[in-house]
């Protein structure tokens, strides 16, 4: 049976990353980013980065592999906040055109 600490480590590993999922999703299907802050994305970024470089430190997959998650969704979001939307709206809709010719190849 596993012990306390990794039941709950391993739940709030999926909260945070899930919990950044949405937003990305919300950015990908609709390119907009209003409303979002930029300073906290650097902050929350910052924080991931910290975090992956004491699991690191400590060895620990279950801190690191979480964060490097969580980075890589928040530095996604960042790059989509500073990205001007005529940049933001070209890049949306190239993904999509990708995805459709994938799925008609299916």
């Amino acid at each position: 049976m596993p012990d306390a600490a990794a039941v709950v480590g391993t739940i709030a590993a999926t909260l945070s990353v899930v919990s950044f999922t949405p937003q990305a999703w919300r950015i990908i299907g609709t390119g907009e980013t209003e409303g979002l802050s930029a300073r906290m994305y650097v902050l929350t970024s910052l924080g991931f980065v910290m975090w992956t470089i004491f699991g690191v430190l400590r060895g620990e997959w279950a801190i690191i592999i979480p964060n490097m998650l969580c980075l890589s969704l928040a530095l996604f979001i960042l790059a989509m906040l500073l990205m001007s939307g005529r940049k933001r709206a070209q890049l949306i809709e190239a993904a999509n055109i990708n995805a459709a010719r994938q799925s008609e190849e299916k």
